[in-house]
């Protein structure tokens, strides 16, 4: 949100020209779209086959996957609609932003219960069926939706306790800082993150050395299954991206004083769309069995698309 927040923020300061937000918004909507096809591929994939409906971690990976879908969806809304409408109601755009900061913090929470599976799978084989049933995966997709609506809803609480109705149907540019603007929530949204990313980490780094330690054995799965948590741990560092802004705001603006909006442009691109791109590729074109079922699925259309296409 910050991300999208700058981008809005300078049209107030610095206002890109016509032909350079044309491109910009073609980039970030290209982008977008094919994020979206890929991700709307493995969801397909997902659903057409038994043998990843029952696995509680393809159910826990598309679940990542539809949520990075719908974070990115409306992360690219806000980035158009500050370059089109500028302002708009404070009711809807806090409902955007809420849907947003939803997906937000699930990301973190889906990969911590990845990793738990993941240790189950390795360090207690024997139990891993009675442990990670289907039921209790979606149990914990609940729990994390839960948490992280506990965690952004006080937001809205406080704001409708604090701010005056008329606020409500005020317009606005839609950003958080507008919108959920009292001080006290900015105290306990920084609290909030370093004690979710704190357990997080704890349970990343715990998960991983006990794989590490198993790892010993020099199995292939297990190796495997290390280099996941590593993985996870990378994805983790991305979604963080979001609060190292500042400093890579400031590291931009440093070097390329005379294009703020360009720098600020880069650092949509490299904290809001990239790190959405990332979960596709690890995980889904990683793994065999589902690369091999999206090629089937892939080829399937491809050959669609060309007898359609096949002048008669």
């Amino acid at each position: 949100m910050n991300l999208t927040s700058a981008n809005i923020s300078l049209v107030v300061s610095q206002r890109d020209s016509f032909s350079k937000a044309v491109t910009k918004n073609v980039i970030v909507v290209a982008l977008g779209i094919s994020i979206t096809f890929i991700n709307a591929s493995l969801v397909h994939t997902f659903r057409k086959h038994q043998i990843f409906n029952t696995n509680p971690r393809y159910i826990l990976f598309i679940h990542m996957v539809i949520n990075d879908t719908l974070q990115l969806t409306l992360t690219i809304l806000l980035f158009l609609l500050s370059y089109t409408l500028y302002q708009f109601n404070v009711s809807l755009c806090s409902f955007i932003i809420l849907l947003t900061l939803f997906s937000t913090e699930n990301t973190p929470l889906n990969l911590a219960c990845m990793a738990l599976e993941c240790y189950v799978a390795v360090c207690l084989p024997l139990h891993h069926a009675r442990i990670c049933t289907v039921r209790r995966t979606y149990l914990f997709i609940a729990l994390i939706w839960a948490t992280s609506t506990l965690s952004v809803l006080p937001d809205l609480f406080t704001t409708l306790a604090t701010e005056p109705v008329a606020f409500f149907s005020t317009r606005v540019f839609c950003v958080r800082e507008m919108v959920f603007r009292n001080p006290h929530i900015l105290r306990k949204r920084e609290i909030t993150y370093m004690l979710l990313l704190i357990i997080i980490w704890l349970t990343l780094l715990y998960t991983y050395f006990n794989i590490l330690f198993i790892a010993r054995a020099a199995s292939v799965d297990v190796k495997r299954a290390r280099n996941t948590i590593l993985l996870h741990g990378f994805q983790l560092l991305l979604c963080m991206l979001t609060y190292a802004y500042p400093l890579l705001k400031a590291l931009f603006g440093y070097f390329f004083p005379n294009s703020r909006t360009d720098y600020l442009f880069a650092c949509y691109i490299i904290i809001s769309i990239l790190p959405r791109s990332i979960s596709p590729v690890v995980y889904g074109l990683r793994d065999k069995t589902f690369r091999m079922y999206l090629k089937t699925h892939l080829m399937c259309r491809l050959t669609l698309v060309t007898v359609a296409l096949k002048p008669s």
